[in-house]
């Protein structure tokens, strides 16, 4: 353990939330784990000066208006992907309308450092107005898009507000809530986010089949501009010392970071899509990223107050974290990309049924995080989250066990119990690393986690759409029968008519594509596995939480 783990720290004990007497260090007591917000936060005894805590202020309309937060980070792909037929057929640009999803998820995740950053020097509910002002603003604007250019354009709007939103909602949820009692607030955040799952599909399809598109946007407008009121008016915030509050923006590094981040994305996103991976752009996009990430290293070890500072990474707590949430994001493209489309072309079913098969997983997850703090109390946070990552890989790997053709329900079962192992593996790891560092440090230490994920998947989306893409061409170099696509090109289209193609040819494309997803998931089965054995062989068996997180 690095010394930056051990200072006012102790492991956790058996009983994880037991309160504990003991106090932190003297920079954590006025500005670490007592820099609570709303209800959480209580005038502490004798507190007097700028380091005092604030009165309490009623918990209720604070949550609410967090979760409501996150709803509009949750709802958002669900609803925009069920419309994308009418924007496409209303603006036109078919060949670029996958950057209405790629260009958000680009800003949200190269931003995630930065804001955490921003909310550990000025406070999170600065950060939080900021990106649901640039969200509401970013939703407006797309809804008054005039082409397809623009509409890519806010939507990156969009994305930097939404960046805001995920990683500081977090951060607050573990500031309002200690740790004895935050899987209650992290339960709902995922019931959050399973609502959105199931609701969302349904509410833009009846948007787009019954109104405008643009209501898609609209609908954001009254959502945000309540939570912005809500968290105006009721979320507060402790008075912390000038000198911790207004420290030095790295600003030289935040710029560094976008743009290293965003020309990895834009690689990963692109490559094997506009252009072949071992093509001059990809090869050049990715020694670009390569040589601004060396430059941005050299500069946040210079910076006096560095945006991506190094004990995010020699902190071993931390560092295996990050490790083991990129693992989630690769294993994820599996059940999460892949799966509707086998549940379409495979098992021959529609959209809404395909849909239902893949939101199984919705269902159970909540469920499990909700009830991970009763594991985690008995065993510690990192075997249970290592419990649920190597239950994960398991049910991954039954999926290539699957008959062909599989009926429904089995693949939906798999999808269900993965929800359930996943829920065991992600809340314990977040909750465990929000506990072992104080306030000050808490903001970058959630977007590291975030950025870490968000990263992992859109590797994971090169990489197993890279094995599925060799899969797929290596069955139609060896097809038996005539009448298939004769380019990876064109069988999107052959999928989406199959009818259209020979029976027999039909009946081959089809095993391709079953063949194609038992390599993606043996793929999502090693990243699980591997996600096991970081936390196993780098994280601490105790996670070392600071003492006032255990008795807030």
């Amino acid at each position: 353990m690095s010394s930056g783990e051990s200072t006012g720290a102790s492991t956790e004990g058996e009983a994880g939330g037991t309160p504990s007497a003991a106090a932190g260090t003297g920079a954590e007591a006025g500005t670490g784990a007592g820099a609570r917000t709303g209800a959480g936060a209580r005038a502490g005894a004798g507190a007097k000066g700028p380091g005092a805590r604030t009165p309490a202020r009623p918990r209720t309309a604070v949550v609410a208006a967090l979760m409501l937060t996150m709803g509009l980070v949750a709802l958002d792909g669900a609803i925009v992907s069920t419309a994308v037929p009418q924007i496409v057929g209303d603006l036109g640009g078919f060949a670029v309308f996958s950057w209405i999803f790629s260009g958000y998820i680009l800003a949200g995740t190269v931003t995630l450092p930065v804001y955490g950053k921003l909310s550990d020097t000025y406070g999170r509910k600065p950060v939080l107005l900021l990106g649901i002002s640039l969200f509401l603003l970013g939703s407006l604007l797309c809804a008054a898009a005039w082409n397809m250019a623009a509409l890519v354009a806010f939507r990156i709007l969009q994305g930097l507000g939404g960046g805001a939103l995920q990683g500081t909602v977090q951060t607050l949820a573990a500031d309002l809530y200690p740790l004895g009692e935050r899987p209650r607030i992290q339960a709902r955040m995922s019931a959050v986010w399973a609502t959105s799952a199931l609701a969302g599909p349904a509410l833009g399809g009846l948007i787009a089949s019954y109104t405008d598109w643009r209501w898609i946007f609209l609908l954001n407008l009254p959502l945000a501009a309540a939570a912005l009121w809500i968290i105006t008016r009721h979320l507060v915030e402790p008075v912390r010392p000038p000198a911790r509050r207004r420290g030095p923006v790295d600003w030289a590094g935040a710029l560094g970071v976008f743009a290293c981040g965003g020309l990895l994305l834009f690689a990963l996103v692109q490559g094997g899509v506009a252009w072949p991976w071992l093509s001059a752009p990809s090869l050049g996009l990715l020694g670009a990223s390569a040589a601004l990430g060396a430059l941005v290293v050299r500069i946040e070890r210079r910076a006096a107050d560095p945006i991506l500072p190094g004990w995010v990474w020699r902190r071993r707590t931390i560092a295996a974290v990050n490790l083991a949430m990129a693992g989630l994001g690769l294993l994820m493209v599996a059940p999460m990309v892949f799966m509707p489309t086998y549940a379409q072309t495979v098992l021959g079913l529609g959209p809404t049924s395909a849909g239902l098969v893949t939101s199984a997983m919705t269902l159970s997850w909540p469920v499990s995080a909700a009830l991970a703090q009763h594991v985690y109390r008995r065993v510690g946070f990192r075997n249970t989250a290592a419990t649920g990552v190597a239950l994960a890989a398991v049910i991954l790997f039954s999926f290539t066990l699957l008959p062909y053709p599989a009926s429904p329900w089995q693949p939906a079962l798999i999808m269900f119990l993965l929800g359930g192992a996943l829920g065991l593996f992600q809340l314990p790891l977040i909750v465990g690393v929000q506990s072992t560092v104080g306030w000050a440090e808490r903001g970058t230490t959630t977007a590291s986690v975030l950025f870490c994920r968000q990263v992992g998947q859109s590797i994971g989306a090169a990489l197993l759409g890279a094995v599925a893409n060799a899969t797929l061409a290596g069955r139609l170099a060896d097809a038996p029968v005539p009448g298939l696509p004769e380019h990876l090109g064109d069988v999107s289209e052959a999928l989406a008519a199959p009818g259209l193609l020979p029976a027999a040819a039909a009946e081959y494309l089809r095993r391709a594509v079953a063949a194609a997803g038992d390599h993606i998931f043996l793929g999502a089965t090693v990243a699980a596995a591997a996600s096991a054995l970081v936390l196993l062989l780098m994280a601490p068996r105790r996670f070392p939480v600071l003492p006032e997180q255990r008795g807030e």
